[in-house]
């Protein structure tokens, strides 16, 4: 049905008979506090420039200072069209010259993406691995490596917290020492942040900006309703200086951050932040009950396929290097089994052998997909006996 009805490329990318659960789109319906305020916008044709946050600004301010206690001066707020462009643009304005920049992998492909734009050289420091005390693998930033590559000469830092795809909300204390490694060496932190909106039961989410700012740190924020809401095209960010010394830095950002971005998507993102609250809750519970359904299932059926619980968002990391799906696991996926992750090799140092799995859905699209890779998973055995 929704092949029918949806005309983004999750639906359009494969042929019909290919399940799509790889990019970031979730398959719930729109909130309709979203929808009533943006077919408002259209009845009173209000689809001109913008020339500043306007309302967006309060909106966000109040629910991050209900949901995470972070009181933010509405003047540290400001616009670009989506985060990708605020990460690239702030990182523009930070660091004109370009330098070294430094990235936690496994990590959000459009980083290395986004990055060929700028002058920098990348050094790719994988994330580390702990027991989360959930019986599965957790992960967490690997403070020594980074301090290590600080050290060596590291001029920006990309931070994403939640981490995608692991889904990891990184600690207080993993942040603060981050923070004050970023401020004894001058590096710049722009810190994507768009998960946080969809923290599950029981886990934390620690903005970096007051953390930043307590130790001295540059840092910028860049996060959006997009994520949380399922408004990806919508194309409206929002760009969070952490103090007064940042916030001089985001002044420098080309007027067509503000003037590129959408009249729709702002007033969206205000009806997201302002009235969506109930729709964003019961988005997350019927996320987290599909983690727990595609983990029950995938313990009774899918052997050699390990899946990292994420504590925010809808996107898991499974570690298929056991599953006997060969060295390109998400290619073999959607060749034989019609099935589309995303392929963990693009994910940078530590990604091969993985995928991740789009788990915003009908519970009846995480069993089809139980189903095919069973049904690979079978016949590889099959065919090896």
């Amino acid at each position: 049905m929704l092949r029918t009805q949806r005309s983004s490329l999750k639906w359009t990318r494969f042929p019909a008979d290919v399940l799509p659960m790889f990019v970031a789109e979730m398959d719930f319906a729109v909130a309709s506090e979203v929808r009533d305020a943006l077919v408002e916008r259209v009845r009173l044709s209000d689809t001109g420039y913008l020339d500043g946050p306007g309302p967006l600004a309060p909106a966000f301010a109040e629910f991050a200072a209900d949901r995470w206690g972070w009181e933010i001066d509405h003047r540290f707020i400001h616009l670009a069209t989506d985060v990708a462009t605020g990460v690239v643009e702030s990182l523009r304005a930070a660091r004109p010259g370009g330098g070294r920049l430094a990235i936690p992998t496994p990590t959000y492909p459009g980083f290395f993406e986004m990055l060929q734009e700028l002058p920098f050289e990348t050094a790719q420091i994988p994330l580390r691995a702990e027991p989360d005390g959930l019986g599965a693998h957790g992960f967490g930033l690997d403070l020594d490596a980074i301090e290590a590559e600080f050290e060596r000469g590291i001029d920006a830092f990309i931070l994403c917290n939640p981490h995608n795809p692991h889904g990891v909300a990184f600690t207080r204390e993993e942040l603060t020492r981050l923070a004050r490694l970023a401020a004894a060496h001058d590096v710049f932190v722009v810190s994507d942040e768009i998960h946080a909106p969809l923290l599950h039961r029981g886990a934390e989410f620690v903005p970096f900006a007051p953390i930043a700012a307590e130790a001295g740190a540059i840092a910028a924020i860049a996060t959006s309703a997009s994520k949380g809401w399922n408004l990806a095209g919508a194309k409206c960010s929002v760009l969070v200086a952490a103090d007064e010394r940042a916030n001089r830095v985001l002044a420098g950002l080309p007027p067509e951050a503000v003037t590129r971005t959408s009249i729709l998507g702002l007033h969206a993102g205000v009806a997201a932040f302002r009235d969506g609250r109930d729709w964003l809750d019961r988005a997350v519970a019927q996320i987290e009950a599909n983690v727990e359904l595609f983990g029950s299932l995938a313990a009774e059926r899918l052997p050699g396929v390990t899946l990292i619980r994420p504590r925010a968002g809808y996107l898991a990391w499974l570690d298929l290097r056991e599953a006997g799906l060969g060295e390109h696991p998400a290619r073999e996926l959607r060749v034989k089994a019609r099935l589309a992750l995303n392929n963990g090799s693009s994910f940078g140092a530590g990604g091969a052998g993985h995928a991740r799995i789009n788990l915003a859905c009908a519970p009846d699209t995480i069993v089809r997909a139980v189903d095919r890779i069973a049904s690979l998973q079978n016949g590889t055995r099959g065919g090896n006996a």
